[in-house]
């Protein structure tokens, strides 16, 4: 049953163990004043005179079992809230190394609302789980158990006249929980649904408004709210009966001992005193069985949620070598390259090599393959076959980390962290100085704005950097890559963001920092990668051509196309209306 969880509650383990020994000591504290309150009742049933002060003893032993309950039970509670939240954050730890070891694409496919519910939401419902349902459970069941046998050796046959209640009360709890976990799949399933399409709504509220789509997107929102709660409801509708049932039974384990106990005291065969002891004893029993099985639906629940958030981290991990960079230069070779996506090869052989300190540009339509092919130089995915090595060494021999020290990567959208520019660009090179960092801004064409902003290159980006403009974070991304300085370098639409104004001095910077490195740039405006070495054409995932631009003009009709297409988008201008028109 806690199988799943074992592995993550670890050294926090005998902190649950002292939870529910707490726990234990305190239910029975709560339990005992039932025996004390018996031996006020039973002289009484003889007709015996009992005396202020032998009442007033027993009312304050009775408080003070009920004061000890507190402190116990609280204490426990604090112990079962320690070892929860360790292992909430042993969860969390272990989750976020496999997300690290996942490829970076597929970390970008499930999405940051999936990834954030996962770390957050849906672990932070476990805590219930782990701070509650096991210790308390646990000793819920542990203190009837222990009473049933005193009950018994009380009285064996009124001890039998406790167990039908017991036995109809837990076949209905089964039932319930058979019939819930039946239809569990399907609940989680339509909450994980309706949050997508609630951060999907909220995200695309922009385009929503634009574009008047209030009614349609809303329609969407309110079908998947609406099938949450026809989920829900199904889900209660099945259970409620069974609910119903085992809530009423179970706290009245009285139900048969008070009337056939009843009939033996009448026939003698029984005194009225044992029976107001097992009476009392019933008493105590219910509340805590009920507790304890209302406990125990809990439990299916805790392996299932473990499970699904390993699922979604179950994705091989990247593929990943122990050894440092051993190349015997910057020379890039893709080999025979394939690559698929759900299935569907977007990759198609792609042989190319990159001389060191060439620059080599990818051209082709969108959806040609231009962004994967250079992804997969920085890892972002393994390839389906093939392979890709820097000086002769495969990039799946080296460790990430040495993989990322060989290669820089900029492209269009590049996510700044809500720390100071500063701190921004200094990811490129921790152990870098000030006086570095600032060349690096300077180079990238960061001073002319930087110095606009009240606090410099002190200032806050934001959350995404949303404080910058598109090109202002774009120019931050390149002074991180100027500052990595790392041989190869990828420039995927690193200009893209650009006004025309800074655009040639963002060129310029670029045609700085790329001397003497093996560059790969993907541009969908050709005139800027004409001068480059070797083109690429890029088609349907296969390169089906590759020479120097004035090559390819008179030797690739492709190329020819896409060139005549950019002159024609490049003198494209808003026609002037008339008056008259």
């Amino acid at each position: 049953m806690f199988k799943k969880v074992a592995p993550y509650i670890g050294e926090y383990k005998k902190y649950t163990v002292w939870a529910v020994i707490c726990m234990t000591l305190g239910i029975i504290f709560n339990v005992l004043p039932y025996f004390f309150l018996y031996q006020i009742i039973d002289p009484l049933t003889r007709g015996e005179t009992i005396s202020s002060s032998f009442i007033l003893v027993r009312v304050g032993i009775i408080a003070g079992c009920e004061i000890l309950f507190a402190v116990l039970y609280t204490q426990g509670l604090s112990f079962s809230h320690y070892s929860a939240y360790h292992t909430l954050k042993n969860l969390r730890v272990s989750l976020q190394r496999k997300l690290e070891k996942q490829p970076l694409g597929n970390i970008k496919d499930l999405g940051t609302g999936r990834i954030k519910k996962v770390f957050t939401d849906d672990i932070d419902q476990i805590e219930l789980l782990l701070a509650h349902a096991i210790p308390e459970g646990i000793a819920n069941i542990a203190i009837p158990i222990l009473i049933l046998i005193l009950m018994f050796v009380a009285d064996w046959r009124l001890g039998l006249l406790s167990i039908p209640p017991l036995i109809i009360g837990m076949l209905a709890m089964g039932m319930m929980m058979k019939s819930g976990l039946s239809k569990m799949n399907a609940y989680y399933a339509s909450a994980s649904k309706m949050n997508n399409t609630i951060i999907e709504y909220v995200n695309g509220m922009e385009v929503v408004k634009v574009f008047n789509k209030d009614g349609e997107s809303y329609k969407r929102f309110g079908e998947v709210v609406r099938d949450y709660r026809d989920f829900t409801l199904d889900w209660y509708k099945v259970c409620w009966p069974w609910m119903a049932i085992y809530a009423a039974v179970l706290p009245c384990l009285a139900l048969l001992i008070l009337p056939f106990g009843s009939l033996m005291v009448i026939g003698d065969t029984i005194s009225l005193s044992r029976l107001v002891l097992v009476l009392c004893m019933s008493f105590a029993v219910g509340p805590s069985v009920l507790k304890a099985l209302n406990f125990a639906g809990k439990f299916p629940q805790l392996d299932y949620k473990i499970s699904e958030l390993e699922k979604m981290m179950s994705h091989p991990p990247l593929k990943e070598g122990s050894s440092g960079f051993t190349g015997a230069n910057r020379d890039v070779s893709f080999n025979d390259v394939h690559f698929a996506y759900d299935e569907k090869e977007v990759i198609q052989g792609v042989s190319l090599s990159l001389k060191q300190g060439t620059t080599t540009a990818l051209v082709g339509e969108s959806g040609s393959g231009k962004s994967t092919l250079a992804k997969l130089l920085v890892h972002y995915y393994d390839l389906s076959s093939g392979s890709i090595s820097i000086g002769g060494q495969d990039i799946t021999d080296m460790t990430l980390e040495a993989l990322n020290d060989q290669v820089a990567f900029v492209s269009q959208e590049q996510f700044l962290f809500n720390t100071s520019l500063y701190e921004n660009i200094l990811i490129g090179r921790p152990d870098a100085s000030r006086e570095q960092v600032m060349e690096a801004a300077e180079r990238a064409q960061c001073k002319e704005f930087l110095d606009r902003l009240p606090s410099g290159i002190e200032t806050m980006a934001g959350d995404g950097g949303k404080q910058l403009s598109g090109g202002e974070r774009q120019r931050i991304s390149l002074a991180r890559a100027l500052l990595k300085d790392a041989p190869i370098i990828v420039l995927d639409e690193a200009t893209a963001f650009m006004d025309p104004e800074n655009e040639e001095k963002m060129n310029a910077a670029i045609d700085e920092i790329i001397k003497n490195k093996t560059v790969l740039v993907i541009a969908h405006r050709l005139s800027t990668i004409k001068n480059a070495d070797s083109i690429c054409v890029m088609k349907d995932g296969k390169c089906i051509a590759a020479d120097t631009h004035d090559a390819l003009l008179t030797t690739c009709p492709e190329y020819k196309k896409l060139w005549d297409a950019s002159v024609s988008a490049s003198n494209w201008r808003i026609k002037e209306v008339s008056k008259n028109d």
